[in-house]
């Protein structure tokens, strides 16, 4: 789970879990999409001539600062999503320490310097950063402020939402990196690989309406996605009717209850991997009250994505969104 994306209502629950991530897609062909976990991609894709940071630069930060970077040597991304774009910029051998949420192969053995949504300032200290690159969710405040306080030049990105976002935050690290050309060919590449999928999407009469559930059975955590869940935007690209968003749920999260689901009368159920798993695979999740007597529960189609990836909105949208397509319409033969 990214914590740039499940803000409001659902960052109170996450603290009571931690994220992990996991692999999951179906297979679709034609019919109901399935379950059934299957090998995603686990790694990153370098630029394959990627810039070497041109310093000092100065640049402005997400919370009205202006910080000067005058070294990448020891960076420190303090999300999973800023991870995966150093990573993929070719700067991933500075990167010194990752947080809980940077799952991807060519980070997970570095030291982890978060737990859930708390930073702890010692530990990214005691690796004697040149650079920290933060979400604008990123605390506890008073740990940024310690981190400032040290001296470490921090660069706070906004939190992305929508696709819309995916270029503006490339361009903002790539720019805090010194590398801005590299953050222009990154962006051109993920854009196309975008928009190449988005071609693939087949016509249909009705769009299929897709409710997001953000579950964690082992903390008793049954949550509907709405308008502001993050993944209104990934499920209209793929062309797909955000079933809680249309349903008038405006915020990001709301208790799931039978009523609120009869509303949304999802055809499909989008789930993240770890949340299916802990709620004992789609056997377990029609067991939740409301989803057995949905279109979705009913037919058990169940269409699930990497929490390493789903909300990223990175580099790796493309995978997420052409993972949704396969699931919901089936892989082309």
């Amino acid at each position: 789970m990214r914590r740039t994306r499940l803000a409001g209502a659902l960052t109170a629950v996450l603290t009571l879990a931690l994220v992990a991530t996991g692999c999951g897609s179906g297979d679709g062909g034609g019919g109901a999409p399935s379950a059934k976990p299957a090998a995603a991609p686990d790694r990153v894709e370098p630029l394959a001539a990627p810039a070497a940071p041109r310093l000092p630069v100065t640049v402005d930060s997400a919370d009205g600062r202006k910080v000067a970077v005058t070294s990448t040597e020891r960076i420190v991304p303090l999300s999973g999503s800023l991870s995966e774009i150093v990573f993929t910029l070719g700067l991933g051998d500075r990167v010194v320490a990752r947080d809980i949420t940077a799952t991807f192969e060519q980070a997970e053995k570095l030291p982890v310097v978060t737990r859930a949504h708390d930073v702890s300032a010692e530990s990214v200290l005691s690796l004697k950063p040149t650079l920290v690159i933060a979400e604008g969710t990123t605390g506890p405040a008073e740990a940024i402020e310690q981190i400032r306080d040290a001296g470490v030049p921090l660069v706070v990105v906004k939190p992305a939402r929508s696709l819309a976002d995916v270029g503006t935050r490339i361009d903002a690290v790539a720019a805090a990196l010194g590398v801005p050309d590299s953050g222009t060919a990154l962006r051109t590449r993920t854009q196309q690989r975008i928009d190449a999928v988005r071609k693939t999407i087949p016509g249909h009469a009705e769009k299929p309406r897709v409710a997001f559930l953000y579950v964690r059975g082992s903390a008793a955590v049954y949550l509907l996605g709405g308008a502001e869940s993050g993944a209104s935007s990934l499920l209209e690209a793929a062309g797909a009717v955000d079933a809680g968003k249309e349903s008038g749920l405006v915020k990001d999260f709301t208790p799931i209850t039978s009523e609120a689901l009869a509303k949304a009368a999802p055809d499909a159920i989008l789930v993240m991997s770890k949340g299916l798993e802990s709620v004992g695979g789609v056997d377990g999740l029609v067991k939740v009250p409301g989803v057995a007597e949905t279109p979705a529960g009913a037919d058990r189609r169940v269409v699930t994505v990497d929490d390493g990836v789903l909300l990223n909105y990175g580099p790796r949208t493309d995978l997420v969104l052409r993972s949704l397509v396969d699931q919901l319409y089936g892989k082309k033969k």
